[in-house]
């Protein structure tokens, strides 16, 4: 029986006290349901710090099998685990250490075919490979998904983290598409550490995706240098080429669920929609879209009275997350008129509203 960790538990007491944390952004991690590619370097590091977080459901996807050359750095094995699926292996870790997540293993490699399938509930997708393919691959999906994907590579002695969501992703950055000949870990080595660095970071702005707070690596890449000891930014931006004949939707994309911020204009210019904010209410005090009715996340279930299913209404939060769980829920109950704003009100600040405060 499926179970998720209880967001008053002692356990996350220290996440609870941060501010703009709570108990909201605690159940919010408890209702996620997480993808992450790759039970390797970067997996170590990531997949202990969301569940320990709590993270209701965690799927791990990994076709390899536990190596002695992985031990240095891949903390979630241990010696027992030797050849072993790397995808078991984790999942018996995770589910040590967080008894009340669930975790589904999966022994393959993931492709684009059944990405579509893999990522239907998911909220967020996590990529920790150690190959360019995949991480293309992942970026694709996501965004046929219309989710956040978040991204990182290690080594040598230097990582890289982004995060793939808004309309800016990994081919806006890559424009060439994958390097067949580049470098992995296995050729070029790896210091252990970056792995730990890099997947830190990576949790990072997952669980910032997740709660909604915070400011992710959207339109940034954040590089590590384990031989310095620094960090820099590289910011990036969408590339205009990419609009100017957009390919056709992928299958399993659901055309009908999202509006861009462009085209939330043009509907509020006509025929307006109902705004509905589900961020919270420090947030929505910070900005809000003109004429918005506020109804937090948490709250929607028994609020929803509130809100007439025949009219068309439009949801927002940050960045998009918690709009596509609360269009979900929207739905069930019978809202068929309701969408949700792709990449949040950030993306209107973006290209709409540069006036509209970002945070």
């Amino acid at each position: 029986m499926a179970t998720s960790p209880d967001p008053r538990a002692a356990r996350f007491a220290r996440q609870r006290i941060l501010p703009g944390f709570g108990e909201a952004a605690q159940a919010r991690l408890a209702a996620a349901r997480v993808v992450v590619i790759g039970a390797g370097g970067l997996g170590s590091a990531v997949l202990p710090v969301i569940a320990a977080a709590g993270v209701g459901t965690i799927t791990v996807i990994d076709d390899d099998l536990v190596d002695e050359t992985n031990l240095h750095r891949q903390l979630l094995h241990t010696p027992a685990d030797l050849g072993r699926p790397k995808a078991d292996s984790a999942a018996d870790t995770l589910r040590a250490l967080s008894p009340d997540t669930t975790v589904l293993p999966r022994r393959d490699l993931f492709t684009a075919a059944m990405a579509a399938a893999l990522l239907e509930d998911a909220d967020l997708l996590i990529d920790g490979s150690d190959t360019v393919q995949t991480r293309f691959a992942a970026n694709d999906a996501a965004i046929a998904a219309g989710i956040p994907l978040v991204w990182g590579s290690a080594l040598r002695w230097s990582g890289q983290v982004g995060v793939a969501w808004g309309g800016t992703d990994y081919r806006d950055l890559f424009p060439d598409g994958p390097d067949a000949e580049a470098d992995t870990c296995e050729t070029a080595g790896i210091l252990p550490s970056v792995c730990t660095v890099t997947g830190g970071l990576m949790a990072t702005e997952a669980l910032k995706l997740l709660t909604g707070l915070g400011d992710p690596l959207i339109g940034r890449v954040l590089l590590f240098d384990g031989l310095t000891g620094t960090t820099q930014e590289l910011a990036y931006q969408r590339d205009p080429a990419r609009d100017a004949d957009p390919p056709a939707p992928a299958t399993g994309a659901a055309s009908d669920s999202a509006v861009t911020a462009r085209e939330l204009t043009a509907l509020l210019a006509s025929d307006a929609p109902v705004l509905l904010d589900v961020r919270e209410p420090h947030e929505f005090a910070l900005a809000a879209l003109p004429g918005a009715v506020l109804i937090p996340l948490g709250e929607l279930e028994d609020r929803l009275g509130e809100l007439d299913r025949e009219e068309a209404i439009v949801v927002y939060c940050h960045l998009g997350v918690r709009s596509a769980r609360a269009l979900d829920r929207l739905r069930a109950a019978g809202f068929t008129r309701a969408r949700h704003l792709a990449g949040g009100i950030d993306a209107w600040s973006r290209t709409v509203d540069p006036t509209l405060p970002r945070y």
